[in-house]
């Protein structure tokens, strides 16, 4: 099972969205606190739909908590400052992918410990960076694309046609 990590979220809107990701992925949400909004808000249940009671998903108190608690993980480290671009790199089957908060990224504290686990999203010119459903979004499948989207439903149904052989 895949595994996204938010460290410090701070807009449950994001959260929310990425929460119905996951569930539709079969990915386990971690969240690092502080968070910047409550688990309860109903922005975070409208924007994660009825998916959100099915959603997998723990918090911890801090960065070495989330460490601790999952053996010291294979993370890969969502950054704008990273050297290499994210669908250059191989992903397990079970790894981590982790996402900085909204306004200020991973600490480069964490970064400059993990250089080799950081992965970026190619941008053009000087874009500060991509929403982070999108990022989280685009990471994911390239992780769950190289992992042939294990357990994932590969084709799909007409509801009212069907489909010509």
């Amino acid at each position: 099972m895949m595994n996204i990590v938010l460290f410090e979220p701070e807009i449950p809107y994001n959260t929310g969205n990425i929460g119905r990701t996951c569930v539709a992925t079969n990915t386990k949400l971690h969240l690092i606190e502080p968070l910047g909004f409550s688990l309860d808000q109903k922005e975070i249940k409208r924007a994660g739909l009825d998916y959100w009671p099915k959603l997998n998903y723990e918090v911890y108190k801090s960065f070495d908590d989330f460490m601790e608690k999952n053996n010291h993980p294979k993370v890969w480290m969502a950054t704008t400052k990273a050297h290499k671009v994210y669908s250059d790199v191989t992903y397990g089957s079970d790894d981590y992918i982790m996402f900085g908060p909204e306004s200020r990224g991973i600490p480069e504290e964490i970064l400059v410990d993990h250089e080799e686990e950081c992965v970026r999203i190619p941008m053009f010119e000087d874009t500060r960076s991509i929403n982070l459903c999108n990022s989280a979004a685009i990471v994911l499948f390239e992780a769950l694309r190289q992992n042939h989207f294990e357990g994932l439903n590969l084709s799909g149904e007409l509801h009212k046609l069907h489909w010509n052989d």
